[in-house]
């Protein structure tokens, strides 16, 4: 089914359909035209036969007057003699019948037998159609052939025609792959002439020029954005750990501060995420950061815990076995902070659990949960839990999902058959 949906296919099949129904149509015509005009001739000239023979007997009534004929058999017959004519005629009345006999070496004769019956005269007029009809099988045999013969013919000329329509287009798809593949940054448009493909490449010629300056000025943008937002966020930084060093600094005010530690650190780690994503780019295994997961589940789970204010929400973390992951901590933070962050969120009472092993980490609430069908929805852009309450875009976890697929890591969200739900992430690579 694939073959056929390709536009030379369609071009090779429609042209031989073509052909074979145009040369069968002539076929048909051309024998429906042959039986027409034989049946009319032969009619013709048996009624014109039997009336011209007829017209002798009267005038010629001896015996052994004799009417001139080749493959005709004739017979009349007088009043008197009426009995005399062959059973399987006499039913016939004035006309023309097309009759088939078998002889007495078991083959069948066809032959049409005209009548003319009178009040004192009956004539009839036998004309062997044997002929004719091994004539009309030669010429069905020959249109089969031919039929045959000019649809092969069509197919050719079909597969020639596309190979030679197609060829511009299958070269224009080859220099495209040679474009992925980091082939010469030409025009395309200056390889063809000015036809539908060469509109084509110039169309496409455009566009790439478009897209070209589309990614380098969101490059510009990254580096923009990589500069000008790292500096502020280390000036806090720096800030916030000087103020922290200060003596004398009441309870209070070292929690708020810390809290703006924990927000610039945050803030900085979603930032390089971003810039990775954006620019689809990630450590090589050989050079990449080794990052220990258990050490990031800790701190994301405490910077979070802003998200449960005053809510009766236990906190446990199991670790089963140390995780390390070769990807930068900012990454794995920023994952492991949108999961553990909607967990406080969407947990009224109960507990968040947190399991580190096997390769993963699974984050558990006991909030109300999710639909079974709504847990793949929930990591499109955009998309919000039934639950949700707040100003919150509904990006976290379609930014977990992106960082993932960047990561050759898998995320997932399930429903917990005893309430809440239950979200992995699982680090060993899909490859």
């Amino acid at each position: 089914m694939r073959y056929r949906r390709r536009l030379r296919s369609r071009i090779v099949i429609s042209f031989g359909l073509f052909g074979m129904a145009l040369t069968a149509l002539f076929a048909l015509a051309v024998i429906a035209l042959r039986g027409t005009l034989e049946d009319q001739l032969i009619n013709d000239s048996l009624q014109n036969g039997v009336n011209q023979f007829l017209d002798f007997k009267r005038q010629h009534p001896e015996e052994g007057a004799q009417f001139p004929f080749s493959p005709i058999t004739a017979l009349i017959v007088s009043e008197r003699k009426f009995a005399n004519v062959p059973f399987a005629w006499q039913k016939y009345g004035t006309g023309v019948y097309d009759i088939v006999e078998t002889d007495e070496g078991g083959r069948e004769r066809p032959y049409k037998l005209a009548v003319r019956k009178e009040s004192d005269l009956w004539a009839f007029y036998r004309y062997d159609v044997a002929k004719e009809e091994l004539g009309e099988r030669q010429l069905i045999g020959a249109l089969v052939v031919a039929v045959t013969a000019f649809s092969l013919l069509a197919f050719v000329l079909g597969y020639w025609s596309a190979r030679r329509v197609m060829r511009p287009v299958a070269d224009l798809a080859e220099r495209l792959r040679a474009f992925k593949n980091g082939g010469p940054d030409d025009e395309l448009a200056s390889h063809y002439a000015n036809d539908e493909v060469g509109e084509l490449a110039a169309a496409l010629d455009d566009y790439r020029r478009r897209l070209t300056e589309m990614v380098e000025r969101d490059r510009e943008f990254n580096a923009d954005v990589s500069h000008e937002l790292r500096t502020p966020l280390a000036v806090i930084a720096t800030t916030v750990e000087l103020l922290l060093a200060a003596p004398n600094i009441s309870d209070k005010m070292n929690d708020r501060l810390k809290r703006i530690e924990r927000a610039s650190q945050q803030s900085a780690e979603l930032t390089e995420a971003l810039l990775l994503l954006s620019r689809r780019q990630r450590e090589a295994p050989s050079d990449g950061e080794t990052t220990d997961v258990v050490k990031v589940v800790e701190q994301v789970i405490e910077v979070n815990r802003t998200h449960l204010a005053n809510k009766p929400v236990e906190v446990i973390l199991e670790v089963e076995e140390p995780l390390e992951v070769v990807a930068p901590s900012s990454v794995v933070a920023v994952a492991l902070t949108n999961l553990v962050g909607n967990a406080y969120k969407y947990t009224p009472s109960g507990e968040v659990r947190v399991r580190v092993g096997d390769g993963k980490v699974v984050v558990e609430d006991s909030g109300p949960g999710i639909k079974a069908e709504d847990a793949e929805r929930l990591f499109q852009r955009g998309q919000r839990g039934e639950g949700a309450t707040g100003k919150g875009a509904g990006l976290g976890l379609a930014i977990v999902r992106r960082l993932c697929e960047l990561y050759d890591w898998k995320v997932s969200l399930r429903p917990r058959p005893q309430g809440g739900a239950a979200a992995t992430l699982d680090f060993r690579l899909r490859r």
